[in-house]
């Protein structure tokens, strides 16, 4: 039990935690109107404008918080509360997905490692559980090997993901305060916003790493 609350339900409730925050810091901030009235799809489109990226095609598309840059048919895609709103939290995460539009076209490498591991952590997380129950159950270590092995291509992909949305945040936040398009107070909201929703992935990067520990040390009493 005790191994289970240091490597699992620890960082279980941290995770918890860091996505009541993104919400929390979302909502509010999203009741925030910024002084230039752009909504999040104007802002990208300056950001991206900004970097020569004028010709990047911006989507709406469904879903809460769902919004995202595609790199393989380069499109940047926003919900309705980030690209058709205008709130400081519309424009801070709509500035950061165009900051991994940017890190894209300067052929960031960090984005090119991550793109490479998709694959890899795709079928590592659709397939890691079923050998490492079955290990366990049968009393298999060399199972329970195998599915972790499965397990570290998701780990190491989150661990790749870190700098990767870091550097986008800090890209945003550069080109909206160079380019004037939210004050001090409003960047300091748009901070706000970026650095709880960065929380998500560490959280998530920490419950990963717990999990893979857990299941190795479980394996080998």
């Amino acid at each position: 039990m005790t191994l289970w609350l240091i490597c699992a339900g620890v960082p279980l409730l941290f995770g918890l935690w860091a996505q009541l925050s993104v919400k929390r810091t979302f909502a509010k901030y999203s009741e925030v109107t910024p002084a230039n009235g752009m909504t999040g799809a104007q802002a990208a489109a300056a950001v991206l404008r900004s970097s020569g990226l004028d010709g990047l095609k911006i989507n709406p598309i469904e879903g809460h918080l769902t919004d995202h840059y595609d790199p393989r048919n380069r499109t940047l895609n926003l919900s309705a509360e980030v690209g058709q709103a205008t709130s400081v939290a519309a424009i801070g995460v709509a500035a950061h997905e165009a900051g991994h539009a940017i890190q894209d076209s300067a052929g960031y490498w960090p984005m090119k490692v991550r793109q490479t591991l998709v694959p890899a952590a795709t079928v590592g997380q659709s397939l890691w559980f079923w050998p490492v129950m079955a290990g366990l159950i049968f009393n298999m270590t060399g199972l329970v090997t195998i599915g972790l092995v499965f397990f570290a291509a998701v780990v190491l992909f989150q661990i790749v993901t870190l700098p990767v949305e870091f550097d986008a945040s800090r890209r945003a936040l550069v080109s909206l305060e160079q380019q004037g398009l939210l004050v001090a107070g409003e960047m300091d909201g748009a901070r706000a916003v970026l650095r709880a929703a960065a929380l998500t992935y560490v959280a998530g990067l920490i419950a990963a790493i717990g999990q893979l520990i857990y299941f190795f040390l479980v394996s080998r009493d």
